[in-house]
C-alpha cells in the first residue's frame, strides 16, 4: 500500500505528464490583439494629430445585480453608491498612477469605473496595453439636439390659464386630486438653468423663501470655459443657451405674477447639473451628471449623499455618431446604474424623424432609458420625432417607449422671459413631471422604476399610425412611432396595473410525484382599488390537479380564484398543486395563467415555469 506521500508524489508525476503532453501537442496561441483593438477609432485618429481627450474604461466593473432585490430607494441608492465607489477605488489606482507618471491630465469617476484623461497617442497605447483596461472611449463635444421648427410653422398659441400641452394630458384634474407634486424631486441635466426665473425660483430645492444654499442642488460638469457667459465650475446654477431653463419650466413652472400654467408639477422640488458649455456637451459630461444625480455633493465636490437623489431625471440630449459618439456603449453603464439605484431616466428620443431607426443615439436607443417621443396639438405624431426600431446597437429594440406634445410649447426662458419651442426635448419634460405626480400621490412608487413605467405606458392613449416601422404594424400598440402612445396624466394617477407571478416548488422532480405553484397577483396603483379580479390557471399538460387554495373553481381544465378587489399595492397568494403520472418523464410547463379585472380588461399573462421530472438516482460514496 502507498503511503500517502508516495500517493502525492505520484499524483504530482501525472499531473506533471498531463501538462507536458498539452504543451506539445497544442499549437501556440494566437498573437494577442493589437492595443488598437481596445480604442474607439475617432480617439486614434484625434491622438494621431496631438493630444485630445478620451476616456479610460476599466475592466473590472460593479455587479449592481442585487439591487433589485432591494424596496426602498434608498436603499437601492446606498447600495449602487457603495458598490460603485468600493470598485473604483479598489482598481482605479494603478491606472492613476501610470497616468501621473507621465503627467497626463485625467480626472477619475466612479458611475461606471472609468477616467478621464487628455494625452497624446504615446498616452493611448499604454493605457490600451494595459490588462485592466477594458476599453478606451472617445469624448468628442457633440452639439445638442435642439430645438426645431415644423416643416409648416405655426402661429404661437395666445398666452392661455392652462397651456395647451398641460391641459391635454389632463395634469390639472391630478391637481385638482391634490397632488402637484409635492414631496418629489426633479434632477435635470442640460444647459443649465436660470434657477431665480419666477417660474423656477420657488421650487428650486436650494430656495428656502429667504435665501439660497446651491450645496447638494447644484453642479457644475463644464471645467473649462470656451467664452460662454457662465464660465466654468459655477457655484450657482446658470443657462448660457435657454434650453434647459425652457424644459423645466415644462416639469414644474409656476409663476404666481402671470396667468398662464405651463408646468406639470408645480409642487415638486428640482435640482439641476449642467453638462453642457452654449450647447456642446460630451459624454464624460454627461456622465458626470449621472454621478452627480445618483449621490449630490456640496459645492467643492465632497460629501456625495445618495439620500439627496431626485426620484426623476430629464435628458433633453443625445450623443450622435456623426459628432463622434462612435460607440453605442459609452453611456450604457451610466444609465443603467442610475435605473439600478431607483431613478427613472427621461430621455428625448431625437429629432431625427419621420423615418424609421432614426432614434439612433446614446442614451435614448438603451432600454434602461425612458424614451420620449413628441406629439402635435392633434395627437399625432411630429415628423421630427425619431422612430425605431434600434438598430445601431443591432437589438430591434422598440423605441420610443411613449409620447408627450412636443410642439408649439411655451414655457420659461433665461431673462424672466416665456417662449414657445418644438422638438422632443420638449415632450420628455412633461413625462418627468407625471413621474413626480405619480410619486407625490403614492409616495411608495419612489424608487419602483419599473413600476411607474409601466403606469405611464398601460394608462396612455393609443395613436394609431399608418407607418410600419421595424415590422410592427403602426395598428398595434406599442409601436416604434409613439410607442405605447400619449400619456394621460389623469389615467396614468388612477391606473390599474396588475402584475402575475408564478414560482414553483422544485425545478427538477422525479416521476410521480407533485408539484405545487405558488402564484402572486398584485395590483400597483396611485390611487383607487381594482375590482372583479379574476385569477386563472390551466393545469398543465401531462398532470393532473390534485389541490388549490380556497375557494376556487375548477372546470375540468382550469382552476379559477376570485377576489372582489385589490387595493392599490395590496397582493394575493394562492398555490395550485398538480400531480405527476408514474413512468412520465420530460419536461413540465405551466404557461397558461392570467389575471384581470374590471379595470384591467386586457388578461395579464404569466412568464412560463418549467420542471424536468426525471428518475432520481442515489449513487453511494464510499469513504475510505
Amino acid at each position: 500500500m502507498m503511503s500517502l506521500n508516495t500517493k502525492v508524489r505520484f499524483t504530482s508525476l501525472i499531473v506533471l505528464l498531463v501538462l507536458m503532453v498539452q504543451t506539445v501537442g497544442t499549437p501556440h496561441a494566437a498573437p494577442a490583439a493589437p492595443w488598437q483593438a481596445k480604442v474607439d477609432p475617432w480617439v486614434l485618429t484625434k491622438a494621431s494629430a496631438g493630444e485630445t481627450e478620451f476616456i479610460v474604461f476599466l475592466a473590472e466593473q460593479a455587479d449592481l445585480s442585487q439591487a433589485r432585490q432591494l424596496t426602498t430607494k434608498l436603499e437601492k441608492g446606498t447600495y449602487v453608491f457603495e458598490q460603485l465607489t468600493e470598485v473604483a477605488r479598489r482598481s482605479q489606482m494603478p491606472v492613476l498612477a501610470a497616468l501621473e507618471s507621465r503627467a497626463a491630465e485625467y480626472r477619475p469617476y466612479w458611475i461606471a469605473n472609468m477616467i478621464w484623461a487628455r494625452g497624446d497617442l504615446r498616452m493611448v497605447e499604454i493605457m490600451a496595453q494595459r490588462a485592466d483596461v477594458a476599453h478606451i472611449y472617445a469624448n468628442p463635444w457633440v452639439r445638442l439636439d435642439g430645438p426645431v421648427e415644423p416643416a409648416t410653422p405655426l402661429p404661437p398659441h395666445a398666452v392661455e390659464a392652462i397651456e395647451w400641452n398641460i391641459d391635454k394630458v389632463r395634469a390639472p384634474q391630478v391637481w385638482a386630486a391634490g397632488y402637484t407634486g409635492q414631496g418629489a424631486v426633479i434632477g435635470g441635466q442640460d444647459t443649465g438653468y436660470e434657477w431665480d426665473h419666477p417660474a423656477l425660483k420657488d421650487q428650486y430645492r436650494g430656495w428656502d423663501g429667504i435665501s439660497a444654499d446651491h450645496n447638494f442642488n447644484w453642479h457644475d460638469a463644464i471645467h473649462e470655459s470656451f467664452g460662454n457667459p457662465c464660465g466654468s465650475d459655477t457655484s450657482q446654477p446658470c443657462d448660457d443657451h435657454g434650453h434647459g431653463t425652457h424644459t423645466m419650466g415644462t416639469m414644474l413652472g409656476d409663476d404666481p405674477s402671470h396667468s398662464h400654467q405651463i408646468g406639470m408639477a408645480p409642487g415638486a422640488q428640482w435640482i439641476g447639473c449642467r453638462n453642457m458649455d452654449q450647447g456642446f456637451g460630451s459624454p464624460i459630461t454627461y456622465s458626470e451628471c449621472y454621478q452627480w444625480f445618483l449621490a449630490p455633493t456640496d459645492l467643492n465636490d465632497e460629501n456625495p449623499d445618495p439620500s439627496r437623489a431626485p426620484d426623476v431625471i430629464n435628458n433633453s440630449w443625445s450623443c450622435p455618431i456623426y459628432e463622434g459618439c462612435t460607440d453605442p456603449n459609452v453611456l450604457l453603464s451610466a444609465v443603467e446604474a442610475v435605473r439600478a439605484a431607483g431613478i427613472l431616466t427621461v430621455h428625448s428620443a431625437g429629432n431625427s424623424g419621420p423615418e424609421c431607426s432614426t432614434v439612433d443615439t446614446p442614451a435614448a436607443i438603451y432600454d434602461a432609458s425612458f424614451t420620449v417621443g413628441a406629439t402635435t396639438e392633434a395627437d399625432s405624431v411630429a415628423d421630427f420625432s425619431s422612430r425605431g426600431p434600434v438598430t445601431l446597437d443591432g437589438s430591434g429594440r422598440l423605441k420610443p417607449d411613449i409620447s408627450a406634445p412636443g410642439t408649439n410649447i411655451y414655457s420659461s426662458y433665461p431673462g424672466g422671459d416665456y417662449t414657445w419651442l418644438s422638438g422632443t426635448s420638449m415632450a420628455g419634460p412633461h413625462v418627468a413631471g407625471l413621474v413626480a405626480l405619480l410619486i407625490s400621490a403614492q409616495p411608495d412608487l419612489r424608487g419602483q422604476v419599473d413600476g411607474i413605467e409601466k403606469l405611464i405606458e398601460y394608462s396612455a392613449v393609443p395613436l394609431i399610425s399608418s407607418q410600419n416601422c421595424g415590422g410592427v404594424d403602426g395598428a398595434h400598440v406599442p409601436n416604434n412611432t409613439s410607442g405605447w402612445g400619449r400619456i394621460d396624466t389623469w389615467a396614468a394617477f388612477q391606473g390599474h396595473v396588475l402584475s402575475l407571478g408564478k414560482v414553483a416548488s422544485a425545478e427538477r422532480v422525479p416521476t410521480g410525484s407533485s408539484i405545487t405553484y405558488t402564484l402572486t397577483v398584485t395590483h400597483t396603483a396611485t390611487l383607487a382599488a381594482t375590482t372583479d379580479v379574476g385569477l386563472t390557471d390551466v393545469i398543465p399538460e401531462n398532470t393532473t390537479f390534485a389541490s388549490a387554495s380556497e375557494p376556487y373553481s375548477f372546470d375540468g381544465s382550469a382552476v379559477e380564484w376570485k377576489f372582489p378587489s385589490l387595493a392599490p399595492n395590496e397582493s394575493q397568494v394562492v398555490q395550485l398543486t398538480v400531480q405527476v403520472p408514474l413512468g412520465f418523464t420530460g419536461t413540465i410547463v405551466n404557461d397558461q395563467y392570467q389575471v384581470a379585472s374590471a379595470e384591467v380588461t386586457t388578461p395579464v399573462k404569466g412568464d412560463p415555469v418549467s420542471i424536468i421530472v426525471g428518475e432520481m438516482y442515489f449513487l453511494p460514496i464510499a469513504i475510505r
